[in-house]
């Protein structure tokens, strides 16, 4: 069994830099998880995942677009997408400051 408080382990964010801050913080079986923090701005373009994933927002908020659709992640706000769906992920000026970043969870489903 691992237990993490995720909220504690979030990798600092640099608001200079496009892309958000990552850490993956723990690879087990059928699961890798990795989080996301993000300053105002901050985002993760187009890309995809090789297994299907969740996105969960912990902190903050997140614009989550796929296809022609997005949606704001709010804490506790979740999705899933199959494998190798095109996503991408941007912070809202909403998102907090680098002092409390928008945190973002992602599972990947290895299994």
């Amino acid at each position: 069994m691992s237990a993490l408080n995720l909220l504690d382990i979030a990798p600092d964010t640099d608001p200079h830099r496009p892309r958000p801050g990552v850490q993956r913080v723990l690879s087990a079986d059928g699961a890798n998880l990795i989080l996301f923090s993000f300053a105002p701005g901050q985002s993760l373009p187009d890309h995809k995942a090789a297994h299907p994933i969740t996105v969960q927002a912990l902190r903050g908020e997140l614009d989550f677009s796929y296809g022609s659709e997005t949606i704001t992640l709010t804490p506790g706000s979740i999705v899933h997408l199959p494998a190798y769906e095109v996503h991408k992920v941007e912070a809202t000026s909403e998102s907090g400051n680098p002092s409390t970043p928008a945190i973002l969870l992602l599972t990947m489903l290895t299994k």
